[in-house]
């Protein structure tokens, strides 16, 4: 079992390595994350679960720092705040609990990184339909299908069913995008 697991994971991103559609899509991620913070603007992350977690994980590398002593790089993960979170969901319903913040957070020009499996998650749907409206850059995270969240912006759609593994590689490409940001604008410095 243990072994069929690291298989499945190595396979599962070799076949993302050698998707050039798909790196490209990460490349444009990658790139669209650089500008917006060159342009003082920040990452907005979300996502249910083990994705809640993979947004608060990048989020912090952002934050805090990844590979590279450097500044601070502003990024936050949607649904930390615990009292507006429940009081969102109380008051408006579980499904406006990201919109309902990323309606007051977010401006033109940021990066927003929804992350869900499925492509399905109504809370991640509806804070993509917020971004849309603002204006801001949207990169999502999904698994094969993409579901929904594929028709409504791009997606980096990893190839795989099994969630486990889907959120494997959804903590690698936000690790790759963080390395390629930290060399980008601070190797050298």
């Amino acid at each position: 079992m243990i072994e069929r697991f690291f298989n499945e994971s190595i396979s599962v991103k070799q076949r993302i390595l050698n998707d050039s559609d798909l790196m490209a899509i990460i490349y444009r991620a990658a790139d669209t994350c650089k500008a917006a913070l060159l342009d003082g603007k920040k990452i907005i992350l979300a996502g249910n679960g083990g994705s809640f977690a993979d947004a608060q994980h990048i989020s912090a590398e952002f934050t805090g720092r990844f590979l590279l002593e450097r500044p601070s790089l502003p990024a936050i993960a949607l649904g930390c705040n615990s009292s507006a979170m429940s009081a969102i969901g109380n008051d408006y319903g579980f499904d406006q609990t990201f919109s309902r913040e990323l309606s007051s957070l977010g401006v033109a020009g940021d990066v927003f990184l929804p992350i869900s499996t499925s492509g399905n998650s109504a809370n991640i749907l509806a804070a993509v339909e917020i971004a849309i409206q603002k204006g801001i850059h949207i990169f999502g995270l999904t698994g094969y299908t993409g579901g929904k969240l594929a028709g409504m912006c791009p997606c980096i759609q990893v190839p795989s069913g099994s969630t486990p593994r889907v959120q494997e590689a959804h903590i690698l490409i936000g690790h790759s995008i963080c390395g390629y940001i930290d060399d980008a604008l601070y190797r050298g410095r």
